[in-house]
């Protein structure tokens, strides 16, 4: 059979290069004669791909000594509480700003281990853009400032930084992370889940600044202290060792593209090809304010609903998978990581004029 182009928001299509070389080294890795999911993490095989991988995502991503790069399991989720875990730092407050469900999910969670002060949020109007910082209700004394810079479901996008001035910015970078080239240096803490750009499920990285670690609140488990995990080098325990590897691929396949700078490029021309085209239809509508669309995950309706049903299945026969939106949402929704080809886009593009022709 054929492959698809699949445009599930996560675990998200991976880059073909990848995949064939995994496959080529699934039973021998090397000249070993076992392949990487049966090493031992503490071996010298293993180790030789964690550090390599480890040295590539820095590269790409010119992080300095300054942070440490943890790799770990629980998924983004978890991190939901390992973040006021490890950031509070003696502190009782902090502040979060709500612009979509995982920022939601966010403050939930960080509401179970200190006040949490939600700086401004959209829910009401329908997490359809980014308030200005100059409406945010910010607190002097919060231990550190959340966002998530890109809303998978709603697809809304942050395209600038926030400045706390010596607040720790601490952000959940799932959807964004290698997808363009982004200033570390701006961020205390940076985590995201690998099935978006990074690798497969069952990896998260979190990129902490070194300063921040240490000074855990009362009865963190230890596997959830990011001192421990920096100590270790993240092998405390046995860490998820094939999706690392994974993610090694995933870091060289992006080096030999061009590095961030170009990905970046290519993203954006994806984007704007289906915005594009989004907007030039009456038959299709994208919600978001057109200053904070995503990049990464594009939701869009149909100007008859009853047609959703149609447009998926007729999708699905033209290898054009996974589009339907969230179940709070509705719609449609296009995720378009970087393993997603100008192609695939070019392609959906076809099929929803085609379909416009048809039906409506």
């Amino acid at each position: 059979m054929a492959r698809v182009y699949n445009f599930s928001p996560g675990p998200a299509m991976l880059p073909v290069e990848v995949m064939e070389q995994a496959r080529d080294e699934m039973l021998d890795w090397r000249g070993t004669g076992m392949s990487v999911m049966e090493m031992s993490h503490r071996g010298k095989q293993f180790m030789s791909i964690a550090e390599q991988a480890e040295a590539d995502f820095r590269e790409l991503l010119a992080i300095s000594d300054d942070y440490k790069v943890l790799f770990l399991q629980g998924g983004a989720a978890s991190q939901f509480a390992m973040a006021p875990m490890n950031l509070l730092r003696g502190k009782k407050e902090a502040d979060y700003l709500c612009t979509g469900h995982w920022s939601k999910k966010a403050i939930d969670e960080g509401r179970k281990f200190c006040k949490v002060n939600v700086v401004a949020s959209t829910e009401k109007t329908g997490f359809k853009t980014i308030p200005p910082q100059r409406d945010w209700n910010l607190n002097p004394q919060a231990a550190y400032f959340h966002y998530t810079p890109n809303e998978t479901i709603a697809g809304v996008e942050f395209h600038w930084i926030p400045k706390m001035g010596e607040i720790p910015l601490v952000v959940d970078m799932s959807s964004t992370l290698l997808s363009r080239p982004v200033d570390v240096s701006c961020f205390g803490a940076i985590y995201a889940g690998a099935q978006k750009n990074i690798g497969c499920a069952g990896l998260t990285i979190v990129i902490v600044r070194r300063d921040l670690m240490g000074q855990t609140l009362e009865g963190t488990p230890t596997m959830f202290n990011y001192q421990v995990q920096a100590d270790n080098d993240s092998m405390y325990n046995t860490p998820p060792t094939y999706a690392w590897y994974i993610s090694g691929l995933v870091f060289s396949w992006l080096k030999k593209k061009g590095g961030l700078a170009a990905m970046a490029q290519i993203n954006r021309t994806k984007a704007d090809t289906l915005y594009n085209f989004i907007d030039s239809s009456s038959f299709y509508h994208n919600p978001v304010e057109p200053a904070s669309r995503s990049w990464m995950n594009i939701p869009f309706t149909l100007s008859d609903p009853s047609l959703d049903e149609r447009f998926l299945e007729q999708a699905k026969k033209s290898s054009l998978t996974n589009l339907k939106g969230h179940r709070s949402v509705g719609g449609m929704r296009a995720s378009i990581y970087n393993a997603m080809p100008q192609k695939g886009i070019d392609t959906l593009v076809e099929f929803m004029k085609e379909f416009e022709r048809t039906q409506a």
